[in-house]
């Protein structure tokens, strides 16, 4: 299998990414893999038989994504993951986090395909990594599907062009937080650990409202029981639901076509109990369109319970 990561070399720009690089550069063994990105050359890792691709670039991969796709899409269309390594802040957000995120567009219904199943891997390793190396202060936290591209003028329409599953992987969200050097290594560390093996039992939830950073959905994930094990991938915040009116004739076909862009499609749907009465109705349309379960947040404290089994 192969991954490949972009990472801006401009601190001035992105304060995390080029310093993860570096952590990447010192822990592994590092080849170039004979091409170029806006002039620096593509490194390459090999690891338990998974090709690992680390792409330097000039600007954020997704604020300048007009000029990036076609590099993308010729390179690295047929890879079975990707992700942005980049910086998180935001007036409410935790000091001290890491995040992940799957890419997409909530209001316009513009999905990236979607992994549930490396995207859980992903958190996991990240969470086993920060324990590790005592980074007792952060959380790993499963962000909302957004695209930060948005706030730069990028197009929603161009976002499922990309076919390679693309998350954002983030440090956030003070610059303490960003110059910590173990938080670097945690990240680069896990990035070359996203293949490793998942339980057979894995069931893939499409998660409907909630605020930005919900726990109940990260906590399914990271902190459940093992027996009972949940993966995540588009998580659909309710402000976003709100912006786009999901009650609208438009709704039921946009969220169709977010399960559609999930791999291996879902299990079950998962519900914030406080998403109001219209779009509790289009949730549960579509599980009874797919013949899925359809429960509130709640439940997911409880996966025992569940007739998923």
């Amino acid at each position: 299998m192969k991954a490949v990561y972009f990472f801006c070399r401009d601190q001035a720009i992105d304060p995390v990414a080029a310093h993860v690089f570096s952590s990447l550069a010192r822990l592994r063994d590092l080849t170039a893999a004979g091409i170029e990105m806006d002039g620096h050359p593509v490194m390459k890792a090999e690891e338990g038989g998974h090709a690992f691709y680390f792409c330097r670039t000039d600007k954020v991969l997704s604020h300048d994504y007009d000029r990036y796709l076609p590099r993308l899409t010729r390179d690295f269309n047929d890879f079975d993951f990707a992700g942005l390594v980049n910086w998180h802040q935001g007036g409410n957000a935790p000091q001290a986090v890491f995040c992940v995120h799957t890419t997409g567009d909530v209001v316009s219904g513009s999905w990236g395909p979607a992994d549930p199943v490396l995207t859980r891997n992903l958190l996991l390793r990240i969470e086993h990594n920060r324990r590790e190396l005592g980074l007792d202060g952060f959380l790993t936290v499963h962000e909302a599907t957004h695209w930060s591209g948005i706030p730069h003028g990028g197009r929603p329409e161009m976002i499922p062009l990309f076919r390679t599953p693309l998350v954002d992987i983030e440090i956030g969200s003070q610059p303490a937080s960003w110059s910590d050097e173990r938080a670097h290594e945690a990240l680069a560390r896990s990035l070359c650990e996203v293949f490793t093996a998942s339980p057979g039992a894995l069931r893939s939830l499409l998660c409907v409202g909630g605020v930005h950073l919900e726990p109940s959905y990260t906590a399914a994930v990271i902190r459940g029981d093992e027996r009972f094990p949940f993966a995540t991938s588009h998580i659909l915040a309710n402000q976003w639901i709100v912006a786009g009116a999901y009650e609208a004739t438009s709704g039921p076909e946009r969220l169709a076509s977010c399960v559609a862009s999930i791999s291996g499609g879902v299990h079950a749907i998962a519900f914030h109990d406080n998403l109001k009465g219209a779009y509790k109705d289009r949730v549960r349309m579509l599980a009874q369109e797919l013949g899925v379960p359809c429960f509130k947040h709640q439940k997911l404290e409880r996966p025992q319970l569940l007739e998923l089994w």
